[in-house]
């Protein structure tokens, strides 16, 4: 008797463990991001960047050891390519949070993925999840003089991550057919030796210090290794129309984090501008289009 009645209590366990490990893995993005930029007083985007990218690059070869498997040069540089935009889309993305909020920055970049998504969509309704999107854009952009109109600079580096991140699901699916923990641990390899040189040249030895390399190894498991981790757990179980909705909250976790560890406020209007933008990913989704991996990375997305 007690087997039969722990029984379905344990299928509905095993049921929401998807599901836990995608909310554990947006979290820990959010945090991990808001702990990096608390480092920017330190070592800058630039060097807090090299830091993520290049622990994570470290953490991914030591565990999925790549080397272990063969590949072929046409499907390296493929890899190359695709870990180059990786690189590309986390740098601009702490460029961007060097004038912008957490939520803003990530509701902006979300855009990139989305219109992946619409591009590949046949029905007409959804030219209104992109008019929708397009709204939310248009409220946040520093169209006006006021006080709480957002940074040019910022806001274009947060359209260019978007644009990054968009090529990355574009070149990732190219490598689909390779190993994923190859294709990963050779993608941010890549994207370290992109954005490495960038913090180095700009903050010199300071990356050097210790105390501020283990605040780096902190950034890099929890905005890179874990939630890549989290995610893969995610992914085998949970149906793709599934995951792009729950990924879309990630603008108002990103929202929330900011304020509860950076301090960061938005007005009423610019938590109306991430909700329209959350609304129109949501509503991509639920009409049968996909909403691409993120990637924080592998879906950041990085």
């Amino acid at each position: 008797m007690t087997t039969l009645s722990a029984s379905p209590a344990n299928g509905s366990l095993s049921r929401a463990v998807p599901y836990l490990a995608l909310c554990g893995s947006i979290i820990s993005f959010c945090v991990g991001t808001s702990f990096g930029k608390s480092l920017f007083p330190l070592v800058g985007a630039q060097g807090t960047v090299s830091y993520r990218v290049g622990f994570a690059a470290l953490i991914l070869l030591a565990i999925w050891r790549p080397w272990r498997q063969p590949i072929s040069r046409a499907d390296l540089l493929a890899t190359m390519r695709y870990g180059a935009v990786l690189g590309l889309m986390n740098f601009c993305f702490y460029m961007a949070l060097r004038s912008i909020p957490l939520g803003l920055a990530i509701a902006i970049e979300f855009l990139g993925p989305l219109t992946v998504s619409l591009l590949h969509a046949r029905r007409l309704a959804h030219v209104a999840m992109v008019a929708l999107a397009a709204a939310g854009l248009a409220l946040l952009l520093p169209l006006r003089q006021m006080n709480h109109a957002l940074d040019w600079t910022g806001v274009g580096f947060a359209l260019c991550a978007g644009v990054f991140w968009g090529l990355y699901i574009v070149f990732g699916k190219k490598t689909s057919h390779l190993p994923g923990g190859q294709t990963v641990a050779l993608g941010m390899a890549t994207a370290a030796l992109v954005v490495v040189p960038i913090g180095v040249y700009d903050v010199g030895t300071t990356l050097l210090t210790p105390s501020l390399m283990a605040s780096g190894v902190v950034v890099a498991m929890l905005s890179s290794a874990l939630p890549y981790s989290l995610e893969m757990i995610a992914l085998k179980s949970i149906p793709e129309n599934r995951f792009g909705i729950l990924l879309s909250v990630e603008p108002a976790a990103g929202a929330l984090a900011g304020a509860l560890i950076l301090g960061e406020t938005l007005t009423a209007l610019q938590l109306l501008a991430i909700a329209l933008v959350v609304a129109a990913s949501v509503g991509s989704v639920l009409m049968g289009d996909k909403v691409p991996d993120h990637a924080h990375g592998v879906g950041d997305p990085l």
